[in-house]
């Protein structure tokens, strides 16, 4: 795009004047214009003197402000906020296991106290990760805003005009030609347009500049880094977390009364909640047969039916570890499995006290459970109100002869039920909670068998255990399979990955796009031919700038070729005497105070170089 208009900085292009000024004046110019120059490669704050201010509280603010606005401060809080998030990933959080956190106060009941104190069981919660995480997005923004305004201001602002002494740049290069000046000026604004730099002519030189893009892409690496920091903070106050066992056959709605445990963050409300549910149909598990893994798990697939709303249509799928069911901002992820024993439950009476499967809790890796079944509708034979319980362990893989209660296998090869009976009051008329998955014994008493011992026994599917003195009994009718899901509401997500992604994409984009300005100027020389000269200069040091100099002067060469002066004839004492009194006619050219011998103007066109 290109642009014309009124010059930006300062300098004098006039030869004569420029003849007639002294070497410090001209010395300092030229370092003001070289400063010039440099100047709006980049939106980053200058480097400023630390004053901080003596007096005042609003003195006081502003240094502060300007302290956490900084980059420095901004990297030290990402850097904190990285330290921050080791202990939440290798300390157990009680967000996401309640029950080990419980374990490891157990287990550490000197260190517990401490990390209690210091928040280390709820890391992304705390005081202290709270505070670094505000302090780091108001850093951002702070940082951002006013950058984002000057790069705008950069944007519509033409490019800087040519210092004086452009063989100051890192990158020149220059030659003489017979095309006019006007023409080389107007090849150049041509070549450099059609190569996307921004241009303007002024003054006997083209200005041009180039890869505004690289801090566009710095801007939108932090812009992303704040959407990630608000979709992270919105997951956190509108999640919700809960589990639910299933058996096979059963069902589940996505309300809070259905869930076995539940957990959400500040600002949920069940209204959040997504209206959909589902159906276990079926569950299938393969394991290893044999072999150094055998018994290791190989898939896990439940089988379920769900539905959207309260009218929807069923839709079957299939839910597997990592891959989770979908329903709007909603997971279902499947966590565990096991067996559920199906029995049958009969009062003194004879009467169907319990019918159905009762979820009995992994202990191994080969599904060896525990698990209790508690009947509270019972009367004995006597006609009185009682309650019975029986807890024990389900085996789905039974050795015989072996004494022990473990499974070989997780396969139900030989499924067998060990179980113990009692009677009495299971304390679930009232009281404090209970678990389901847990007997309370404290007020209930074990049935005796014939020689005084605890009554117990194992059963197979089939199996009948007659309770003593005509209580009852419990049939082991089968088995049936069970699955733990876990439904976690997040809201954020999408933004999460976009912000991501746009991040990746900022951060390429500042890394391998280079700012830089090249300058063109044509003028008429000593000898009537005209002296063209090309500078580059780059935000920071690039090795291919230089090589891209040499190419814009390669392919300026059909508009204005380079051509070697004649040579001069041998000077006579007459013409000696008159160049030592004659002033310089090329001043921009050939000044005493320069800190390098200029280039000899009869020299052929040269390469870019710095």
């Amino acid at each position: 795009m290109s642009t014309t208009g009124s010059d930006v900085g300062t300098g004098e292009t006039d030869t004569a004047r420029e003849g007639q000024e002294p070497p410090e004046s001209r010395e300092s110019r030229d370092s003001r214009e070289t400063r010039e120059a440099t100047s709006q490669l980049s939106t980053a704050p200058a480097e400023e003197r630390l004053n901080v201010p003596s007096l005042g509280v609003l003195g006081w603010l502003r240094w502060f402000w300007r302290q956490l606005t900084s980059m420095r401060v901004a990297l030290i809080l990402l850097f904190l906020l990285s330290l921050g998030a080791i202990p939440g990933s290798v300390i157990p959080q009680t967000s996401v296991d309640a029950v080990k956190v419980d374990r490891f106060r157990e287990q550490h009941e000197t260190l517990a106290p401490i990390y209690d104190k210091l928040q280390l069981f709820d890391v992304y919660t705390s005081v202290w990760f709270s505070a670094i995480y505000i302090l780091l997005f108001i850093s951002l923004v702070g940082c951002i805003v006013p950058r984002t305004w000057q790069f705008v201001g950069q944007l519509r602002a033409r490019p800087p005009r040519a210092p004086r002494r452009l063989d100051r740049m890192p990158a020149y290069t220059t030659w003489r030609t017979r095309a006019e000046p006007e023409k080389v000026l107007e090849a150049a604004r041509g070549l450099l347009d059609g190569k996307r730099f921004r241009t303007q002519v002024k003054d006997g030189a083209v200005s041009s500049e180039k890869g505004y893009l690289r801090e566009a892409g710095n801007l939108l690496f932090h812009i992303a880094l704040i959407v990630m920091l608000l979709a992270f903070a919105a997951g956190q106050l509108w999640k919700s977390d809960g589990g639910k066992l299933i058996v096979q056959g059963d069902g589940f709605s996505n309300t809070l009364t259905q869930y076995d445990d539940f957990k959400s963050g500040s600002l949920f409300t069940p209204d959040d909640l997504d209206s959909f549910g589902f159906r276990l149909k079926d569950f299938d598990a393969d394991y290893e047969e044999d072999g150094p893994n055998k018994g290791t798990a190989t898939d896990f697939s439940a089988y379920v039916s769900y539905w959207k709303g309260s009218g929807g249509k069923e839709k079957d799928t299939t839910i597997k570890v990592n891959e989770p069911l979908h329903v709007g901002n909603t997971k279902v992820f499947l966590i565990a499995h096991a067996y559920a024993p199906v029995v049958t439950v009969k009062d003194g009476k004879g009467n169907v006290a319990y019918k159905g499967p009762v979820p009995f809790l992994q202990q191994d890796a080969n599904l060896t459970s525990s698990g209790v079944v508690k009947v509270t509708d019972y009367v004995d034979a006597k006609g009185r109100k009682d309650q019975l319980g029986f807890q024990g362990f389900f085996v789905p893989d039974f050795a015989p002869g072996t004494g022990t209660m473990f499974s070989r296998s997780p396969n139900p090869n030989n499924p067998s039920l060990f179980l113990t009976a009692y009677h009495g009051n299971l304390g679930v008329d009232g009281g404090p909670a209970q678990n389901v998955y847990q007997l309370n014994t404290e007020n209930m008493k074990k049935f005796k068998g014939k020689d005084g011992s605890p009554f117990a026994k194992r059963l197979e599917p089939g199996n009948t255990m007659t309770l003593p003195n005509g209580a009852g009994s419990l049939k082991f009718d089968g088995i049936k399979q069970w699955a733990n899901f876990q439904i976690v509401h997040q809201v954020g997500n999408g933004w999460a990955l976009g912000g991501a992604l746009t991040a990746i994409v900022g951060l390429a984009g500042s890394l391998f796009i280079q700012r830089r300005r090249v300058w063109v100027r044509a003028v008429t020389g000593s000898d009537g031919r005209t002296v063209v000269e090309m500078a580059g200069l780059g935000r920071s040091e690039s090795a291919h700038l230089p090589g891209e100099i040499g190419s814009l002067a390669l392919a300026m060469q059909e508009a204005a070729p380079a051509e070697t002066a004649p040579e001069r004839p041998a000077p006579t004492d007459e013409t000696a005497t008159d160049a030592d009194e004659a002033p310089a006619e090329d001043s921009a050219t050939d000044h005493p105070d320069d800190p390098a011998e200029p280039a000899d103007p009869a020299e052929p066109a040269e390469g870019a170089g710095t």
